[in-house]
């Protein structure tokens, strides 16, 4: 029996050690918690921290496993990387994982190859960022180089803030660098979503528009929707540098979750790109709009299998949405209006009655998530409008 290392075993993650075990591998999960779910899933688990290449890599040679994974895991993804060049396993080139993990090493290279990047640079101490925060023009984003989901995040209009925000993005940096850069003004709401890469070639376009909640964090994305409402030479914009991107890189097979922006003067930015599936089940809604199984295919990937998927795209408009609290407290009750209820087609909840609800600011205080179908774009656009009218979240 082959066997396969998972990097991961969150909620979201153990849809990845099933479909493996259903595809009749030995599955073998690492995770530095110890109450995660996924140990209860896999045939063996490891309590190692999966940004630990040289613990993850003795574990790989331990287990004498056949391939590796971090399914939906930004932090994990080098680390996979790493053991499956080491040990030449199937997998995309480890110093471009690196780079795309990195926001400072990602902004670099986008300089170097000339595509469109915001003024930016790296600081490793607060000084760095006093001495140098003249280079930039407010409104300015200061982040970690290397977290995901939003973690660590401000946008300042001022100074005024700088020292909290500062505070924040250096204690959410496992390497203890930030990042700096321009905030861009978007023409259009933030493109989100994934691609899936096969033969060094994009067959899987999942870009989706991404949905805030601004009176309750800006940053962190509360739903996607699908597809783009775009003019037809602009998506074909996206699509080139997203192709010329995965070229560069030499990515030959596998997902990559993906964040762009549009500027007013409709120059495409790579704002961040994942070398994984996106997090909050974007793969699942992706696999409902192509009739596919992504995280079936993502295994593939990473086991060097044939992979005869065929995407059939649906018609029909699809999103996703995030539950969310705006505050601290007890759950008491989530309800639907009616209105709502009728295009929801799967509701994943996380919290049960009686359970503490945290303030969403990441994508980790997520509530559960709802799936919706629509058969037309303005019917999709309405509901999603007033969705946050049409969902209540009690708390005590």
């Amino acid at each position: 029996m082959k066997k396969i290392l998972l990097l991961g075993g969150s909620n979201q993650q153990i849809i990845a050690i099933e479909k493996a075990k259903e595809m009749g591998l030995y599955t073998i999960l690492c995770d530095y918690l110890p109450d995660n779910p996924g140990q209860y899933v896999a045939d063996k688990f490891y309590l190692e921290s999966t940004t630990d290449k040289d613990s993850i890599l003795k574990i790989s040679r331990d287990e004498n496993i056949d391939g590796i994974i971090a399914y939906a895991s930004d932090p994990a993804a080098p680390t996979a990387a790493y053991v499956a060049e080491t040990l030449s396993l199937p997998g995309n080139p480890y110093k471009s994982v690196d780079i795309l993990c990195n926001k400072g090493k990602f902004r670099e290279f986008l300089k170097s190859n000339d595509f469109n990047v915001p003024t930016s640079n790296s600081f490793a101490s607060k000084k760095e960022v006093f001495d140098n925060i003249n280079d930039f023009k407010f409104p300015i984003i200061v982040k970690p180089v290397d977290s995901s989901g939003s973690k660590g995040v401000t946008v300042l209009k001022s100074e005024k803030n700088l020292e909290t925000a500062l505070k924040s993005a250096f204690s959410y940096s496992r390497s203890k660098k930030i990042i700096i850069e321009d905030f861009i003004e978007g023409k259009y709401s933030v493109i989100g979503g994934d691609i899936f890469i096969r033969n060094g070639e994009i067959d899987i376009w999942g870009l989706m528009s991404s949905q805030r909640d601004t009176g309750v964090n800006e940053l962190v994305p509360v739903g996607e929707s699908f597809p783009l409402n775009l003019e037809e030479s602009l998506l074909n914009e996206i699509k080139y540098t997203l192709s010329l991107l995965v070229k560069k890189l030499h990515i030959e097979n596998g997902p990559m979750n993906v964040e762009l922006m549009v500027d007013k003067k409709d120059k495409v930015y790579l704002i961040d790109i994942g070398p994984r599936s996106g997090g909050c089940m974007i793969p699942e809604l992706i696999s409902d709009i192509y009739n596919i199984d992504i995280a079936k295919m993502s295994i593939e990937a990473s086991m060097g299998f044939e992979s005869d998927f065929k995407p059939t795209k649906s018609n029909e408009f699809f999103a996703i949405y995030y539950l969310h609290s705006s505050k601290y407290g007890i759950l008491k009750n989530i309800t639907f209006d009616n209105v709502l209820e009728k295009y929801i087609y799967r509701k994943c909840i996380y919290k049960k009655q009686n359970e503490e609800v945290e303030y969403f600011k990441d994508a980790s205080k997520c509530l559960g998530i709802i799936f919706l179908k629509f058969q037309n774009y303005n019917e999709m656009a309405k509901i999603l409008k007033n969705i946050e009218d049409l969902i209540k979240i009690e708390l005590i």
